[in-house]
């Protein structure tokens, strides 16, 4: 392995840092009232088994951020490894809504956030922001996890790396399941 000297007062250096640490990678929709906003989201971690919590973190400005700003329900979609087009959908600049996106992908809304759901994830939580932290140039947003509308019982995630998709060798099946 090569290692190189870096800058730590570059963001690119710290952009290509950060970029070495796989990731899983979600997909976070809202329903606006207006139009259903989703996003591609890397930067996801649980926070809490009891009370069940997460995080997701948005670039601020963005109009995720801006929606999420002021929505309190939101669903996350933990994404499957075939779903690695889906992803690069809601990861575009300039996306249309979250509907056109799901076109031709099974999905549903969910009961509890009336967001849109992509099915065939690993799992899907159904969330409501109990804390919003402006941090840097991102926009953390802490949930309260309300319900699970479905859990796999095996599959393989989507891993982000070095801003790519890279595939695992084999699905895990879970632990309970």
């Amino acid at each position: 392995m090569t290692k190189r000297p870096a800058d730590s007062s570059s963001t690119t250096a710290f952009a290509d840092a950060l970029g070495a640490f796989a990731t899983g990678v979600t997909l976070v929709t809202v329903a606006d009232g207006r139009d259903d906003i989703g996003t591609t989201v890397s930067a996801f971690c649980p926070v809490s088994l009891d009370p069940p919590m997460v995080l997701v973190s948005l670039i601020a400005g963005s109009y995720p951020a801006e929606v999420l700003g002021r929505a309190d329900l939101f669903a996350v979609t933990l994404l499957e490894a075939g779903q690695r087009a889906l992803a690069g959908r809601f990861a575009v600049a300039g996306r249309p809504g979250a509907r056109l996106l799901l076109d031709g992908v099974p999905h549903h809304r969910g009961a509890m956030s009336g967001a849109l759901i992509a099915d065939g994830g690993l799992a899907a939580l159904e969330c409501e922001a109990s804390q919003r932290v402006a941090a840097g140039d991102h926009l953390l947003v802490i949930a309260r996890v309300l319900g699970l509308p479905y859990v796999a019982e095996s599959g393989a995630p989507l891993i982000r790396y070095r801003g790519r998709y890279p595939a695992l060798d084999s699905p895990v099946a879970t632990r309970h399941g």
